[in-house]
C-alpha cells in the first residue's frame, strides 16, 4: 500500500468532476485498509471512502485522505435445494456481480441490472429499480467499525433499510466501512417481477411472454440503455433525486390542478415520480452553462460539456428543487451524496 499526494479524483467519480485529494490510497485488503486508517489517525486527517464513485458529487478538493476500496472476490454457500448465499467483496462491480449470478441461474438481482457502482455502496443507498430493492435479497454485511477497529456483521434489521436509505446514511454515518455483502438468492424457484415500469412492454417487444430471470435482466438493460446516459460517455450519477412520497390528501389536491400527475400508492402515502415533476417544471433537456438535465430522463443531471464543476452541478440541482417546490409544493431530496 502507498499513500499518494495531490491526486486528481476525476477518474474516480462518474460525474467526471476535476477535484483533488490531499492524500489518496487504494486498498486491496483489510490489512491495507487498517494501515491507511492508521496513517489518517496519525496525521489527524478526515477520511473519504470511494467505491465506484457513481453516487457522489464532489464540490471541492478534499483536504484529507481518500481511501478507494478495491477489495475483490465472490464466494457462494449452498443453503438448500433452492437457496444460496452469495458474498461479494466491496470493490466488486455491481453489474458484474448481477451477471455472475445470472450465469449461475441465481435469481433475485435481475431487476437491478446495469446499476452503476460497486457492491460496497449498495446497502448504503438500499439501491433499487423496477420493483426490487437490496433489502429484498440482503442477508448481511461485514463492516469495519471505525471507532473500535473491530469487524462486525450486520443483518437486515440492524441496517434499518428505508427508501434509498439505511443506517449507513443515518445513525451509522461515518461509523462503518462496508467490506463485503451477502445476498440470499434463489437457485430454482425464481420470483419473476415484471409489474413495475416498462418491463412488460419491453419483453413484448422482445417477443417473450414467459420470461426467465435472464430475460428480465435483458429487458431492464434495454430500458436503462435507452433512457440513461452512459457515465463513460457523459458524466452523470444516474438518478440525482429521490422520488418524493407525499400524503394521499396532498396528492388528491394536486390532481385537481394537475389531473395527469402519476402516483403510486405506498401505504397511506403516494410516491410521485420525480422525473415527471422535473419535466413538468420545464427542466427536461434544459442546459445552463456546463450542466444540463438529460433529454431522455429529466431525473438525470449531466456534465454536459465535461467541464462542469461540482458546485455548478449542485447549483443546477438547487434551481430544479426550487422550481419544483414553487410549482407543486413538493421539495425534492437529492439521492446523490454531496461532498
Amino acid at each position: 500500500m502507498s499513500i499518494q499526494e495531490n491526486v486528481s479524483l476525476k477518474p474516480y467519480n462518474t460525474f467526471g468532476v476535476e477535484v483533488s485529494a490531499r492524500y489518496f490510497s487504494e486498498v486491496n485488503s483489510a490489512k491495507e485498509l487498517l494501515e491507511s486508517l492508521q496513517f489518517s489517525n496519525t496525521q489527524a486527517l478526515p477520511i473519504l471512502f470511494l467505491g465506484g464513485g457513481s453516487n457522489i458529487l464532489l464540490t471541492k478538493d478534499f483536504d484529507g485522505l481518500v481511501i478507494r476500496l478495491n477489495l475483490k472476490g465472490i464466494t457462494e454457500k449452498i443453503i438448500d435445494d433452492n437457496q444460496v448465499l452469495v458474498t461479494a467483496k466491496a470493490g466488486e462491480n455491481w453489474h458484474q456481480l448481477v451477471m455472475y449470478c445470472l450465469d449461475k441461474n441465481y435469481g433475485g438481482l435481475e431487476n437491478l441490472s446495469l446499476i452503476p457502482g460497486n457492491v460496497g455502496t449498495s446497502p448504503m443507498q438500499n439501491i433499487g429499480a423496477y420493483g426490487t430493492e437490496i433489502k429484498d435479497v440482503f442477508e448481511s454485511c461485514k463492516v469495519l467499525n471505525l471507532e473500535t477497529l473491530e469487524l462486525e456483521t450486520l443483518n437486515s434489521g440492524q441496517c434499518q433499510f428505508g427508501y434509498r436509505d439505511s443506517i449507513f446514511k443515518q445513525a451509522g454515518k461515518g461509523k462503518y466501512v462496508i467490506l463485503e455483502v451477502t445476498f440470499r438468492l434463489n437457485r430454482k424457484d425464481h420470483k419473476i417481477d415484471v409489474e413495475y415500469g416498462a418491463i412488460q412492454s419491453e419483453l413484448a417487444k422482445m417477443g417473450i411472454s414467459n420470461p426467465t430471470i435472464q430475460d428480465v435482466s435483458k429487458a431492464v438493460i434495454n430500458i436503462r440503455q435507452s433512457k440513461l446516459p452512459d457515465p463513460k460517455v457523459i458524466g452523470n450519477a444516474g438518478s440525482f433525486f429521490k422520488n418524493p412520497t407525499i400524503s394521499a390528501s396532498q396528492f388528491e389536491n394536486l390532481k385537481q390542478n394537475f389531473e395527469n400527475i402519476p402516483g403510486y400508492p405506498n401505504g397511506d402515502f403516494v410516491k410521485v415520480p420525480a422525473g415527471w415533476l422535473i419535466e413538468q417544471a420545464g427542466w427536461k433537456g434544459k442546459k445552463i452553462g456546463n450542466v444540463a438535465s438529460n433529454q431522455l430522463q429529466a431525473l438525470v443531471i449531466i456534465n454536459a460539456t465535461g467541464n462542469a464543476t461540482g458546485q455548478e452541478i449542485f447549483d443546477f440541482s438547487t434551481m430544479i428543487i426550487d422550481s419544483v417546490k414553487e410549482k407543486f409544493g413538493i421539495e425534492l431530496e437529492r439521492e446523490v451524496n454531496i461532498i
